[in-house]
C-alpha cells in the first residue's frame, strides 16, 4: 500500500489533536519509509502542520531535508522515535501526551499491568487471557535526555510496543503506520480503563473471578 509520509503525518497529526494526544504543541508523530525517516518540527501546533514543515533524516538521525522556514526546529522527540526505528525495525512511532498515558503513570510502580480486557487484543502478540505489561520510565527535564532510559526499556519488555513516560505521556510504535495508529488507540483505552478501575477499587491486572 502506497502513502505520502507527509501528507499523512499532517493528516494523523489533525487526529491525534482532536483526540488530545498533541494539544499544545506537545506530541509527535515520525514514519519511516525504508531508509527515510519523516518526522513533525518541535514546538508547533500539530493540527496546523503543514506537508512541508516536515524535516526529513535518516535512520542515523542526520537531517536529509529542512522546512523552507528556518525558525522550525526537528522535535525533540526523534532520538526516542529512532530506537524504536533502529532497535524494533518499526514503521511509525508516535509520541503522546494523552491524559490516559499520563495519569495510568500514577497508579503504578515500574509497570503497567493489566488482564482480561478486550481491547488487548489490539495489541500485537496479546490475547484476552495475557498480561499486558508495559515499561515506565523517569520523566527528565528535557526530552532528548529520555533515549538512553527508553532504549534500555526496549531492551528489557521485547515484547511490549510501547513505553510510558512518568508524569508525561507514551510512546507507542508499531510495523506501519496503520498498526502504529491502532495499537496507540488500544493502548490508550486499556491506560483510562486502568485508572478508571482503580478509582472503583478493582485491580486491572488480578484475573477475574467468576
Amino acid at each position: 500500500m502506497s502513502f505520502d509520509p507527509r501528507a499523512l503525518i499532517v493528516d494523523l497529526c489533525r487526529q491525534f489533536y482532536a483526540q488530545g494526544w498533541v494539544s499544545g504543541t506537545g506530541g509527535g508523530i515520525s514514519i519511516r519509509d525504508g531508509e527515510t525517516v519523516y518526522v513533525a518540527p518541535s514546538g508547533v501546533q500539530k493540527e496546523r502542520l503543514q506537508p512541508e514543515d516536515l524535516f526529513v533524516t535518516g535512520r542515523d538521525g542526520a537531517i536529509r531535508e529542512r522546512p523552507a522556514d528556518p525558525a522550525l526546529k526537528v522535535s525533540a522527540c526523534l532520538p526516542l522515535f529512532l530506537e524504536a526505528f533502529n532497535q524494533r525495525d518499526a514503521g511509525a512511532v508516535l509520541h503522546s501526551h494523552s491524559l490516559n498515558a499520563m495519569l495510568a503513570t500514577l497508579v503504578a510502580a515500574d509497570e503497567f499491568r493489566c488482564t482480561h480486557l478486550e481491547m488487548m487484543k489490539g495489541i500485537r502478540g496479546t490475547g484476552y487471557h495475557d498480561t499486558l505489561v508495559v515499561p515506565i520510565i523517569e520523566n527528565t527535564a528535557h526530552e532528548c535526555d529520555l533515549a538512553d532510559a527508553m532504549a534500555d526499556a526496549m531492551r528489557r519488555y521485547p515484547r511490549s510496543d510501547a513505553v510510558l513516560v512518568r508524569r508525561h505521556g507514551v510512546y507507542v510504535w508499531g510495523r506501519t503506520w496503520v498498526e502504529a495508529k491502532t495499537q496507540a488507540e488500544c493502548y490508550d483505552y486499556l491506560f483510562g480503563a486502568a485508572v478508571r478501575m482503580r478509582q472503583l477499587g478493582l485491580d486491572p491486572a488480578a484475573i477475574p473471578v467468576h
